[in-house]
């Protein structure tokens, strides 16, 4: 994504272009990028080839979900939903992980009939549940049990879930019960332990203490471990001052954590998998002038794009076209919900803007689509995906019939 000839281009196609013939707002993604991402991934893990299950919850979209699994990925899900939705993508079963702290028995039940690769419990009395669930169908579950490290993600508190105050997973001590209970179980095949400490991570530091306290646990018990579930979480650079999450150092914490403890390592990344490949195209409504600010309304609004309004997190914004005699301003974006939170960002040194010119807010990919709503009965927008010069569209724009 960049500009040529001063106009903003995804792949080979222009911003004006994609406007013209979708209208705004439009979710955009750019499969070069998905594809340099997979890659990417790979092969800074490649010493000892995990198992990758891509965060259903970052993007629920099936055609996207399908160019992921081409890739040999897997899924991590989180409901009913989410499961149905990796396998109407074609994921495989046995590459697909079920976390989340409420399962319900439906949720497991349907789980266990589709014979996914591991149900991630998160307390006891899940456990027990998988385990009546299972005797009713005389068929032993593979489970992990989720633990919680108590380890800081430095992070944003919103998206931070490894820590004692946190509602995932289990402590140290209800984990040896857990495992101890699983061991005399004739319906539970314990396979796995996971953890998750957040999202957004941009330091290695807080995984290798991660990996310290889970080493400490194996060693306090003795049951082997099939599956290692170290999550994912790992963070992108959203603005210039966002260092990136140094892989290497990750990666050698890894494979020195391995040399002790035989287990498959899986991932659940999402953000780092889909990120920045997507961007939301937006047109001015109107430029209003107080005495104090120049907001600028967008088309677009916290329904299309929450993250801002819901993490305060902030989206780098850019003209669709560059022009040559700048005229600097300083703007707030904002859009017409009856919010005051539906605010994106404020700009200094903006280019001057005129009602009806195109913007981008960048780096939408992961949790943009998917925590969107009908807030204000507003349609969702439509999404596309670039390959080259081609133009697919993933999802129809919703009109007002579908939900009035």
């Amino acid at each position: 994504m960049k500009y040529i000839n001063k106009k903003f281009t995804i792949e080979k196609v222009s911003v004006q272009k994609i406007a013209k013939k979708f209208d705004t707002p439009t979710y955009c993604y750019s499969y070069k990028k998905l594809n340099e991402n997979i890659k990417n991934f790979k092969k800074n893990f490649k010493s000892f080839s995990p198992l990758i299950c891509f965060a259903i919850k970052s993007n629920t979209n099936v055609n996207l979900i399908k160019e992921i699994k081409n890739f040999g990925l897997g899924a991590d899900v989180v409901s009913m939903g989410e499961l149905m939705m990796a396998l109407k993508a074609g994921i495989n079963p046995k590459k697909i992980v079920f976390s989340g702290v409420g399962k319900t028995s439906k949720e497991i039940n349907y789980a266990i009939d589709k014979k996914i690769l591991l149900i991630n419990a998160e307390s006891k009395s899940e456990i027990k549940e998988i385990e009546k669930i299972a005797n009713l169908k005389k068929r032993k579950v593979q489970v992990g049990i989720r633990l919680n490290p108590n380890t800081d993600a430095k992070t944003l508190k919103q998206i931070s879930t490894g820590k004692r105050e946190n509602k995932f997973g289990v402590n140290d001590k209800v984990f040896i019960e857990i495992v101890k209970y699983c061991k005399n179980s004739n319906y539970i095949d314990l396979k796995c332990l996971s953890v998750h400490i957040g999202s957004q991570i941009l330091d290695h530091k807080p995984y290798e203490k991660m990996l310290n306290v889970i080493s400490k646990i194996i060693n306090k018990i003795n049951h082997n471990f099939e599956f290692i579930d170290l999550g994912g979480g790992m963070g992108i650079s959203y603005n210039s001052r966002n260092k990136k999450l140094n892989y290497k150092k990750y990666n050698l914490a890894i494979k020195k954590f391995l040399k002790n403890h035989k287990s498959k390592i899986i991932f659940e990344p999402g953000r780092s998998i889909v990120g920045n490949t997507g961007i939301l195209i937006c047109k001015v409504i109107y430029i209003k002038k107080t005495e104090s600010k120049n907001f600028v309304i967008l088309d677009a609004a916290m329904n299309d794009l929450i993250r801002p309004a819901l993490y305060g997190a902030v989206h780098k914004i850019l003209p669709s076209v560059k022009k040559n005699k700048k005229l600097y301003k300083t703007y707030e974006f904002v859009g017409p919900i009856c919010e005051s939170t539906d605010k994106f960002a404020t700009s200094k040194n903006f280019q001057e803007l005129k009602e009806k010119d195109l913007i981008i807010i960048c780096d939408v990919g992961a949790y943009g689509m998917s925590l969107s709503s009908n807030y204000n009965l507003r349609p969702k927008p439509t999404e596309i995906l670039i390959k080259g010069s081609k133009i697919k569209v993933i999802k129809k724009r919703q009109k007002y019939r579908d939900f009035i």
